[in-house]
């Protein structure tokens, strides 16, 4: 199955045509890109080079994997922030400003 997300990524990433259509297949082979009408200012890729640009952002995507699972265990930012501020980690002016946030719409008891 072709992935038209990933193959319009490749195309943004290597300046080429911006958008693509295409009739038929299912592979990226010469008969699929073959079929491909390529529209926009940038020039078409070649076979190889498509294949090549689509296989580093899938490695850099694979590679950052830990990132997408950090971020779904992390606590929201603004815990975390509202954290460092109680621990007193914040330049005394940064402090200062939110603490009058804070003075202005106090928790409610």
């Amino acid at each position: 199955m072709i992935d038209s997300i990933a193959v319009s990524r490749a195309l943004a990433e290597l300046g080429g045509a911006s958008s693509f259509s295409y009739d038929h297949g299912d592979e990226l082979n010469d008969d699929w890109y073959a079929s491909v009408t390529w529209t926009g200012a940038g020039s078409k890729p070649t076979l190889d080079a498509l294949k090549a640009k689509m296989d580093e952002l899938k490695a850099d995507f694979d590679v950052k994997q830990y990132q997408r699972d950090r971020r779904e265990q992390y606590p929201p930012i603004g815990d975390q922030l509202d954290a460092l501020f109680h621990a007193g980690v914040f330049p005394d002016d940064m402090a200062a400003k939110l603490q009058a946030v804070k003075d202005a719409y106090p928790k409610p008891e």
